[in-house]
């Protein structure tokens, strides 16, 4: 954010010529912070969508990422990298040693969420095979304040797994259901349950499964309402949509 723009911000509202509230929305569109040469971070985004943003490592060095995360734990009380590898996890916790790593899901996170929200995420997999996107999806949530309920290999070709289980489908609030092969599973659970299915395919599969495009095509023509569905193996997708929901039956709007 650049001072000055603040400072001109602060005093225009000092002198009543703008009100708090279009101060505020003024606020979340205010500037950004560099990185050097390579980032920019938006610390407004959580004022603007409801959610900090977060750290993509993909195609990032260890380096670059370390800097990025020193950067943003300056001003935020919570970071989350997402697609973080074993091997960069272990060189960044020499230099960052708070630094927690979720192997599975290959999250990484510094310090903790300051907002506890009421409601609980169902977070289904048709395999076993499918846990790296559930978990990314299940460590997500988790880290933005949810509670969260997680079923495993529960998939179509084994359904009595899935029916024995439906006493927790009905504690959630939201489910994420995960699936590769055909991608059958979220159009049965949004059969079972009255809350929102968010369906999230994987590239788990053989050859005609065409690396997730054919649960994801599977999905986006359910016949079952109330599924949306987001892209292959986007488990932080997935559950930003959930929580999304979740914040606004929570009363989380700046409306209110």
């Amino acid at each position: 954010m650049e001072q000055s723009s603040l400072e001109r911000l602060l005093n225009a509202i000092a002198r009543g010529e703008v009100s708090p509230q279009e101060g505020l929305e003024r606020l979340k569109h205010l500037h950004f912070e560099e990185v050097e040469d390579f980032a920019k971070i938006d610390y407004h985004r959580q004022l603007r969508t409801g959610f900090p943003e977060v750290v993509w490592c993909q195609g990032k060095t260890p380096q670059q990422i370390s800097k990025i995360i020193t950067s943003m734990r300056q001003r935020t009380p919570l970071v989350i990298a997402t697609r973080l590898e074993s091997c960069v996890a272990n060189q960044l916790q020499a230099e960052i040693p708070d630094l927690r790593y979720y192997p599975v899901a290959r999250i990484a996170a510094v310090g903790q969420t300051e907002v506890k929200y009421n409601g609980t995420i169902g977070i289904l997999t048709a395999g076993t095979a499918d846990l790296p996107v559930a978990e990314e999806a299940a460590v997500t949530a988790q880290l933005c304040g949810f509670d969260v309920i997680r079923l495993w290999d529960v998939g179509v070709a084994g359904i009595h797994r899935l029916l024995s289980h439906r006493h927790l489908l009905s504690q959630a609030d939201v489910l994420i259901v995960v699936a590769g092969m055909e991608g059958a599973l979220p159009s049965v659970v949004a059969g079972l349950v009255d809350c929102p299915v968010v369906a999230t395919p994987t590239s788990v599969g053989y050859g005609a499964h065409f690396s997730g495009l054919a649960p994801l095509l599977t999905m986006l023509n359910s016949c079952a309402p109330g599924v949306a569905v987001v892209n292959i193996d986007n488990g932080f997708g997935a559950a930003i949509l959930a929580a999304k929901i979740l914040r606004l039956a929570n009363g989380f709007h700046d409306k209110h």
